[in-house]
């Protein structure tokens, strides 16, 4: 049976941050992820993570500076000493928090740069955030999103982010898989996890179109959690979805499908 998490940058927005703690909790979660925590110090995530009983099983890296536009830094090459620390400012969050994994956003392909500069920098990034997760007993991952919803978005296919990879040839590096952007992408989502699951380190999800729950889109959410189930993947399924009304509403669709799956 699938271990769903929530994503408490995308669900529960009808309370501030500090309040989804416990209205994930109250519908039942016992995992969740923050795409970036930090408008939160450390003390008040792990009081809400203790009185709640919640783990926290993923944050994002810094991204720069989102209100400007920017999307991540990690493939920009005069953003260097701000992605690592950056890198630094999460790994302190995550260790203090028991959070095991961490995703790096390459960001948007920067227009100042030839596109092997900024492939280049990506890589050294990931060599150098692979390395210090490692030692901190954290996974790097890295999100491929769609250029439909961020025009320009460097990492934005799978077999991109697998040929990076190699080329970074370390350990500690997986693809955080999110069905909703490769569905715009590239679609072949079931095959694609079958083919590559020893690659890919986490899993999130929101149908297509609209990035709503599932039954709302085009995707057939049973069969890809039955699918997940059956390869044997061990990881969180994340809903990263934003909700067609309100979030208690939208969950509606977990009894449905999840009952299809058993």
């Amino acid at each position: 049976m699938s271990d769903f998490a929530a994503n408490l940058s995308m669900l529960f927005t009808e309370y501030p941050l500090i309040d989804r703690f416990a209205a994930a909790a109250a519908s039942g979660f016992r995992k969740v992820e923050i795409q970036f925590p930090y408008e939160l110090s450390i003390a008040q995530i792990k009081a809400e993570l203790d009185e709640h009983d919640l783990q926290l099983i993923l944050i994002n890296a810094p991204a720069g500076d989102w209100p400007a536009g920017e999307r991540g830094i990690a493939c920009h090459p005069d953003r260097v000493a701000d992605f690592r620390q950056g890198l630094g400012q999460a790994i302190n969050y995550a260790v203090a928090l028991g959070c095991n994994k961490i995703n790096i956003l390459s960001g948007i392909s920067p227009v100042d740069y030839k596109a092997d500069e900024a492939e280049k920098t990506f890589i050294e990034n990931l060599k150098f955030a692979a390395d210090k997760l490692q030692h901190a007993d954290i996974q790097l991952v890295a999100e491929a999103i769609n250029t439909q919803d961020i025009p320009g978005f460097f990492l934005n296919r799978s077999d991109q982010a697998f040929a990076l990879f190699k080329q970074v040839n370390h350990p500690n590096i997986r693809l955080q898989y999110d069905i909703y952007h490769m569905q715009i992408m590239e679609g072949n989502i079931i095959r694609t996890l079958q083919d590559h699951l020893d690659q890919i380190g986490h899993i999130q999800f929101a149908d297509v179109p609209g990035r709503h729950e599932p039954q709302t889109g085009e995707l057939n959410f049973a069969n890809i959690f039955q699918a997940i189930d059956d390869m044997g993947y061990s990881g969180e399924l994340s809903l990263e979805y934003v909700p067609a009304t309100t979030t208690e509403d939208s969950l509606r669709w977990m009894s449905d499908t999840v009952q299809s799956e058993k």
